[in-house]
């Protein structure tokens, strides 16, 4: 559930902070208040696209952010947040981007930075929002299967039916690896364990490489640094050295102190110094004590070098810890390639058993979607004759994936290709609903969607935007009745001109546009 929504420097928002509460909320204001805009960086938030052009005028920077609730139920989003290791705050989780005038974009989910790729997977499992944006669900074709599955109670069904294929993809992998001639895999073995056994015969430590440079640049220079050294010893300890200076000052400092008892911090300092600095002075004549130069160690360490050197050359490694996991993959291989001419026997049996297995779920599955897809369509037509959409038809069309007379192709959803098509006039044909229905009829259409999957929707906050357009009277009684039904099981948000609608709401937001005759900016109240 959408908690809390802040807006920072987005077109013409200033600053707007939002609290947001469950049931249903209105956002109302008059025609160019910024309701459009405060949906605009909503949907700038959760990965629509970016432009410079989005930040307010005077500012270097526009940034939005917004607090969400995770359901428990939501098992997706908390997969998704335990694979990348983000943890929530007490099931909470702050998300935010940001925008600045040179065109980068930045975005956090948590505490973590994140891809707008990523940001957008994560999103999708949150919230929806319907009307003219780029990201809602409806106007991609792969979430129409989604929704269908939804509705036939299969998705577990469906999920179990990707795990098989997702198997049997990985058992075919290893029969094409054994499903090689002989002398290949006799030269590849050959290859690979002489790769295994140079590699680990090197005998590599992960940060050898780091320590080798270190000591070969410390031999290599041995006589600047002697220089050094040793003119640092003798500056401390040498004849007339500062070390003899400040023993004689370190007394002159305790005659005073015991004359004038106000100059006692000052000789405890000095004398604190004094025994530092002493210190420092024995580990450096100790360090040049020790400091020998040994030519036949840095011959050992260059030659050390150069072999580690022609292996990264070899094997196309970047360093010991790409060398490392080079010998680990080779063995992989290497125990691959073991297996017998009975294990690929074996493997292609198991195979056909769960081909056949897959063959017969996919069939049943897409059954229970044809079945289905029946029964949605009609249940989808009724509701839309209530939104003020009567003669509307609607279809989902189930096509078979292409195949030949011996065999039926498969995804690792089934055997089908889902799309929803829409005909909004009597009479017109059937097309595809992304091509043909306007804003105002997606939101409709989704509405009446979301309401026959109200039990079944994993998704919590639902953001209407443009549901309204063309439509009064009863038809915009009838449509604030199915919101107010909806937010019953979801948190429903909508933008609306109609006072009809806006009776129905639990809560009521109101988008006011304010100037002072410099600048203009758009403001919410409650």
């Amino acid at each position: 559930m959408l908690e809390q929504l802040h807006i920072s420097n987005f077109a013409i928002i200033d600053n707007v902070l939002l609290d947001f509460n469950n049931g249903f909320t209105v956002l109302t204001g008059e025609t160019g208040a910024g309701k459009s805009i405060l949906i605009g960086a909503l949907s700038f938030l959760l990965g629509g696209k970016a432009d410079v052009t989005q930040i307010r005028t005077g500012t270097q920077q526009a940034s939005v952010s917004a607090v969400f609730a995770l359901s428990p139920k939501n098992v997706e989003a908390q997969e998704w947040l335990s694979q990348r290791g983000i943890q929530s705050d007490n099931g909470k989780i702050l998300i935010r981007r940001t925008l600045r005038d040179t065109g980068k974009t930045s975005t956090w989910v948590g505490d973590c930075t994140v891809t707008r790729t990523e940001l957008s997977d994560f999103i999708a499992f949150l919230i929806d929002i319907h009307g003219q944006h780029e990201h809602q669900s409806l106007m991609k074709i792969a979430q129409h299967r989604l929704f269908l599955d939804a509705y036939a109670g299969i998705t577990d069904e469906v999920a179990a039916f990707s795990q098989m294929y997702d198997e049997l993809v990985e058992m075919r992998k290893k029969i094409a690896a054994l499903d090689i001639s002989e002398t290949e895999r006799s030269n590849k073995i050959e290859l690979l364990t002489f790769a295994c056994n140079e590699i680990s015969g090197a005998k590599l430590r992960p940060r050898e490489e780091e320590d080798l440079q270190s000591e070969e640049s410390k031999l290599s220079q041995f006589e600047k640094l002697y220089s050094h050294i040793h003119e640092i010893t003798e500056t401390l300890r040498g004849e007339d050295g500062l070390i003899g200076g400040l023993k004689r000052l370190r007394a002159e400092f305790d005659r005073t102190a015991s004359l004038d008892s106000a100059f006692e911090a000052s000789s405890q300092r000095f004398e604190s110094l004094f025994y530092e600095l002493s210190d420092i002075a024995n580990d450096v004549k100790a360090y040049e004590r020790d400091l020998v130069f040994d030519p036949e160690r840095l011959q050992e360490v260059q030659n050390r070098l150069s072999e580690i050197s022609k292996l990264k050359k070899k094997y196309n490694c970047d360093g010991i810890p790409a060398l490392l996991d080079y010998a680990q993959s080779a063995e992989a291989d290497l125990r691959s390639l073991a297996e017998t001419s009975g294990d690929k026997k074996r493997l292609e049996e198991e195979a056909s058993l769960l081909e056949k297995k897959i063959f017969l779920s996919a069939s049943q599955v897409s059954k229970k979607r044809q079945s289905a897809s029946e029964k949605m369509a009609q249940g989808i037509e009724s509701i839309l004759a209530e939104l003020g959409m009567a003669g509307t038809k609607f279809a989902v069309r189930l096509q078979k994936k292409e195949g030949d007379e011996s065999v039926q192709k498969c995804s690792r959803f089934g055997f089908d290709d889902v799309e929803f098509l829409i005909s909004p006039n009597p009479g017109s044909p059937l097309n595809p609903l992304s091509k043909i229905a306007s804003g105002g009829e997606i939101s409709r259409v989704m509405l009446a969607i979301k309401t026959i999957l109200a039990d079944n929707d994993a998704i919590e906050t639902l953001i209407f935007d443009e549901i309204d357009t063309g439509i009064g009277g009863e038809v915009a009684n009838s449509l604030g009745k199915h919101l107010c039904n909806l937010a019953e099981k979801r948190q429903v948000l909508c933008i609306t001109h109609l006072a009809s609608i806006a009776s129905f709401a639990d809560n009521q937001i109101k988008i006011e546009k304010q100037s002072d005759g410099e600048s203009t900016q758009t403001g919410a109240f409650y």
